[in-house]
């Protein structure tokens, strides 16, 4: 293993118990009846864990949109030619009226005040110069994952590094809160592969329609995961990411682990980002502490992943767009719980009669 990312996966550490102690404490003793705020509660008490803080006062938001393309998009699995991907690369980038980027992501982080970052982790294709976009790519895109290693482990671990350096950067820049987010034709294959082997599942269990496959597109998809787990038996979780993985799933692997050693907070967006989670806590279990699904999506693996990692999506709004746009939406509501725990009052402090609870 590289030493640096033995060094960060070292760096992980857990939540904070105490500050997590003293945020339900606080929370017991806000002027509101006891559980009021349902899950914003529990997200709130986990958010002081991470930041290290019973007030935690995330300064602002990131999502970092890394894109790359498969080598097994060329056997069919989506609805989607692989042209697509610079294309939409191109629309993370541009200019228009509303302000810079087209994309989903773009709308959405403009509206929740959010600072997109985008990254070539590895597209087939050319792209143009252009000042916010961050290169990264060793290669342009993966190797068929149905016939062979979709990259080599030093491929995996310098995309991870590339993911962990942006993060950083993100941080500087005022992040405390981190979203991964992915753009690449063909992505929900290399995440079902993966799902099935860290969950010792069937392809069938955990393979989706991806961008919107019709039956016979979706068995043949579920033909190809199969034939790429039975090229290896291997369950190490580096491994796993080389043998099925993507690019694009490396430098969000990256993301997760930089952001979980400087204690700030992931918002896991969908199945895709969840692949990455998966491996991210078989390298460093500690990783879960940092994590905050946003919505079950509408890929049928998104559940088993989240139900193995043991964590309550937000919302359940059928998106299976990526880009890291659940996200995004999922900000608000983690920023406000956050804001309750931070800026509401005790009873005691608003000189209001009561214990936590309310006829």
């Amino acid at each position: 293993m590289h030493p640096d990312l033995t060094a960060l996966l070292t760096a992980i550490q857990p939540a904070d118990a105490d500050a997590m102690a003293r945020a339900r404490d606080r929370q017991a003793q806000l002027t509101k009846p006891a559980g009021a705020l349902g899950d914003l509660e529990d997200l709130a008490v986990r958010l002081a864990g991470v930041l290290g803080s019973e007030r935690p006062d995330p300064r602002g938001v990131a999502v970092i949109v890394a894109a790359g393309d498969h080598g097994v998009a060329r056997t069919g699995v989506s609805a989607y030619p692989p042209e697509v991907t610079p294309a939409m690369v191109a629309n993370f980038l541009a200019d228009t009226p509303a302000g810079p980027g087209g994309a989903a992501v773009n709308a959405l982080a403009r509206a929740v005040g959010a600072r997109v970052y985008v990254m070539d982790a590895g597209v087939n294709a050319e792209l143009p110069e252009h000042p916010a976009l961050v290169r990264a790519a060793v290669r342009r895109g993966t190797h068929d994952l149905s016939v062979q290693p979709a990259m080599s482990l030093d491929e995996a671990q310098a995309l991870i590094l590339s993911g962990a350096a942006l993060a950083r950067r993100a941080i500087d820049d005022g992040a405390d809160v981190l979203i991964p987010g992915e753009m690449g034709i063909g992505n929900t294959t290399p995440a079902a592969a993966i799902t099935a082997r860290l969950l010792h599942l069937d392809a069938a269990q955990v393979t989706g329609r991806g961008t919107g496959v019709d039956d016979a597109r979706l068995a043949h998809k579920v033909t190809v995961i199969r034939a790429a787990l039975e090229r290896t038996p291997t369950t190490d979780p580096l491994e796993v990411l080389a043998q099925f993985g993507g690019f694009e799933i490396a430098a969000m692997l990256g993301v997760m682990l930089q952001a979980a050693a400087m204690r700030r907070a992931v918002i896991l967006d969908g199945f895709v980002e969840g692949s990455a989670a998966l491996i991210g806590v078989a390298l460093a279990p500690h990783l879960r502490d940092s994590l905050f699904p946003a919505g079950q999506c509408a890929e049928i693996g998104h559940a088993a992943q989240l139900t193995h990692l043991g964590l309550k999506p937000m919302f359940h709004l059928n998106l299976r767009l990526g880009e890291g746009t659940g996200g995004v939406l999922a900000a608000p509501l983690l920023l406000g719980a956050a804001a309750t725990l931070r800026e509401m009052r005790t009873f005691a402090e608003a000189g209001v009669p009561g214990s936590g609870s309310e006829e």
